[in-house]
């Protein structure tokens, strides 16, 4: 993890646009999550994501428990990002990583570059603590863009 930032990239056979629609509807995340942690977005608030929406995402580790995100950037088949955590009480203590996803055509193909940024995030000196976590979030990461290949490419 470099400032912060971690970063991943896949080459997949499909179209920007292809790609930013499964990125920008929560209710396919799970679809493609490699951490097996969503469980599924929240029906309530689940249309397509555009900058400042706010959508629910139901979450397992150990237990269950949601997260609320809020679109921060978005760029329309090109960059989509949300800051996630709980609002409230929590929001002080735990909120503020960002999960960005970047998109570079390259002929028919296109470079997804999937980033977690915990710059603003009240946790980072604690998740920047020896590597286990940032090696299973980078595995969780490939795993997630290893998947999304496949929904998108697989026959």
């Amino acid at each position: 993890m470099k400032d912060n930032v971690f970063t991943v990239e896949r080459l997949i056979n499909a179209r920007p646009e292809v790609i930013f629609d499964v990125l920008a509807n929560p209710a396919r995340h799970a679809l493609i999550d490699g951490s097996g942690m969503l469980q599924g977005a929240d029906e309530v608030n689940s249309g397509r994501l555009a900058l400042g929406v706010t959508f629910g995402m139901g979450m397992k580790m150990g237990i269950r428990y949601s997260t609320v995100n809020t679109v921060v950037e978005f760029e329309e088949n090109r960059r989509i990002a949300w800051q996630t955590g709980p609002k409230g009480k929590l929001e002080p203590y735990v909120a503020g990583r960002i999960w960005r996803y970047e998109l570079e055509p390259r002929g028919d193909r296109t470079l997804v570059r999937e980033s977690w940024d915990i710059t603003g995030d009240h946790q980072r000196v604690l998740l920047r603590l020896g590597d286990i976590y940032s090696k299973k979030t980078r595995r969780d990461m490939e795993l997630t863009l290893a998947r999304l290949d496949a929904l998108l490419t697989s026959p």
